[in-house]
């Protein structure tokens, strides 16, 4: 059995959420599970998963189902992409350059 890992009820919430939006897309594009499948080489029980929001899902997994859906794929891109408290902490840290003065 999986080991599931513990995360924050707002972790799980954009995990649902993020399922959710996956299952919409493949309803949209009237593509029955099997297809999508088959498309992404996985069983029905991980696209079950997948459409649920389920941690234990690699990755993968899920970039296979958004690419089987028609390309969808490139949004993994837009994850942490405006990754402004990491720029903050950067640019806290930053020091400042001084020229040497000339003598």
């Amino acid at each position: 059995m999986k080991h599931v890992p513990t995360m924050t009820i707002a972790t799980e919430r954009i995990l649902k959420e993020m399922g959710s939006q996956i299952r919409l897309a493949r309803l949209r594009r009237n593509m029955p599970t099997s297809l999508v499948c088959e498309k992404a080489d996985i069983s029905r029980m991980t696209l079950w998963q997948i459409e649920n929001g389920s941690p234990s899902v690699s990755i993968g997994s899920y970039a296979m189902v958004l690419q089987a859906l028609g390309g969808l794929e490139d949004d993994l891109l837009l994850v942490a992409k405006d990754d402004v408290l990491g720029r903050t902490i950067q640019d806290l840290g930053l020091k400042e350059r001084r020229r040497v003065r000339k003598r």
